[in-house]
This record gives C-alpha cells, sequence and structure tokens, in this order.
C-alpha cells in the first residue's frame, strides 16, 4: 500500500487499524513473531516491551509513558532535553534500521480537535529528535489515520505532514515501513 492510497492489505505485511489495535496486539500474533515484557515494566504505564523474530531480537516496543522508562534505561533524563512530556500512543525501535517509529493513531468519526493535533507533527517529530539524539537514533513520526481524514478539507493538512518530513497511512501500516521482518508465507 502506498502512503495515502486505499485498499492492498493483509493481516501478515501490516497492521490495520480500526481504532483499538495496538501494535503489540498485532505483532504478537504474527507468524515467528514472539513478543516479551522487559523486567523494568513497573505497572500498567510503564510497559516495555522486547519482539523477537524467530528468537533474534528485533526491536523494542513501549507506549506513552514506557518510552521514560526505556530512556531512563539508558541514562536518559528527559528533562534535561524537553520541558514537557510527550506520550505517543505507540512507539516500536527497530534495531536493523537503528530507527525510533512514533505511531499516533487519529480515529475520528465527528470534526473536533484532532484537526490541529495533526499540525503539529513536524513539532513533535523534532522533539522526538532531541529526545534519541543522545542514543544516535534516527526518528520517523507516522500518523494512521481512518477513513474519515480522506475528506477533501483535509489535503492541505495532509500535504503538510508529507512536506515536514512525516507520513500517514489511511487504515494500516505496512510492515516493511517499520523495517521489521515479513512473515514467510506458508
Amino acid at each position: 500500500m502506498i502512503r495515502g492510497g486505499i485498499g492492498g492489505y493483509n493481516t501478515k505485511t501490516g497492521l490495520y487499524f480500526e481504532g483499538k489495535t495496538d501494535l503489540i496486539t498485532f505483532i504478537k500474533n504474527l507468524p515467528g513473531y514472539e513478543i516479551k515484557e522487559t523486567q523494568y515494566t513497573k505497572n500498567k504505564k510503564n510497559k516495555w516491551y522486547e519482539i523477537f523474530y524467530h528468537k533474534e531480537k528485533v526491536a523494542d516496543a513501549f507506549k506513552k509513558h514506557a518510552l521514560y522508562t526505556y530512556l531512563k534505561f539508558y541514562g536518559i533524563d528527559w528533562r534535561k532535553i524537553l520541558s514537557k512530556q510527550l506520550l505517543p500512543d505507540d512507539a516500536i525501535y527497530v534495531i536493523l534500521n537503528n530507527t525510533v517509529f512514533i505511531i499516533e493513531v487519529k480515529y475520528q468519526e465527528v470534526a473536533g480537535s484532532v484537526d490541529e493535533k495533526l499540525q503539529t507533527c513536524d513539532f513533535k517529530r523534532k522533539q522526538y529528535l532531541k529526545l534519541f539524539a543522545p542514543l544516535n537514533r534516527k526518528v520517523e513520526y507516522i500518523y494512521i489515520l481512518n477513513d474519515w481524514f480522506r475528506k477533501p478539507e483535509y489535503k492541505d493538512t495532509l500535504d503538510y505532514i508529507i512536506m515536514m518530513g512525516c507520513r500517514y497511512y489511511f487504515n494500516y501500516l505496512p510492515l516493511n515501513e517499520l523495517g521489521l521482518p515479513l512473515p514467510k508465507e506458508n
């Protein structure tokens, strides 16, 4: 599936979002993948997972507050870098491409404040770049949007997202965009 495209998805090559699915739940059900909660997870807010493909570690994943547990493990005090915490819907560090992917899911059924939130991608991407600079990690910022955002009035906003070096997909995130191994066909 191409950015902004439609159709072409299947459950082995990418994650189909319906407003409720999260990255860990999806990956856990893929053939060859195994998810382990790290020992550094302290409570529901701080879930940090290791992702393995055929017993080889390929990624670390975390949601919201767990990002800061992860950074603390590496000796990074976010307060010395940012003035306020950012809480990603999902974040995954893919070892092979040394990239942290920040994934924000925006599921809208009526007009609301999400319109303006989409226009903050450049600022947030730059904040995450600062946060991960001490670890020398690249950062990609991706929106997963539902069909609400296909309306013509979002064209300028969607164009802006691309101009700012961020990405978006409708309802679906291809695994190969993250650099994760694709499960082999039987």
